[in-house]
């Protein structure tokens, strides 16, 4: 597997905002990396913690919809103009019933990778943060597929929500 995360957008309200989403990922994987040595289970405990995040931010995107069942505008709620430079998205489909979006770039990949994690934790560890996404789209009603992963080595990360 060979990784290519490369960042095509420079931009100081993007980089700031790089440089808050590499932090959490630093602590993210660091704590992962801290209880695995301690003998606890620490995929579990931190996939039921990043999912209850991706519950409580989903509440609020679904809070901001006035028709949540409708994903144009979830779209609206949950992207915004800095996330989407942020991440290097392409909403490549939005219509009532399915969004989906690539992602070109994850702060999170390149603070784990600049941590030293190998690929095969890079993986793991960006699944685990995709537990977020998941539970976003579990407070939304909403069903999420991963399908292609940046850490995996594939070109883009590919999320489509639908109902």
């Amino acid at each position: 597997m060979a990784i290519k995360n490369v960042s095509l957008v420079y931009d100081e309200k993007v980089n700031i905002n790089r440089k808050a989403i590499e932090h959490r990922a630093t602590w993210m994987g660091l704590t992962y990396e801290e209880g695995v040595k301690a003998g606890a289970d620490a995929e579990a405990i931190a996939r039921k913690a990043i999912k209850r995040t991706g519950n409580f931010h989903g509440s609020g995107f679904k809070a901001a919809c006035e028709d949540p069942g409708d994903l144009r505008q979830f779209e609206a709620a949950f992207l915004d103009d800095l996330g989407k430079s942020t991440f290097q998205m392409d909403v490549t489909e939005c219509t009532k019933d399915d969004l989906k979006i690539e992602f070109h770039y994850c702060p999170l990949l390149a603070a784990w990778k600049k941590q030293g994690f190998d690929d095969a934790t890079c993986a793991k560890l960006c699944d685990m943060a995709m537990d977020g996404d998941r539970g976003i789209a579990e407070a939304m009603g909403l069903t999420l597929d991963l399908t292609d992963t940046i850490a995996q080595g594939c070109p883009v990360c590919k999320l489509h929500f639908h109902k």
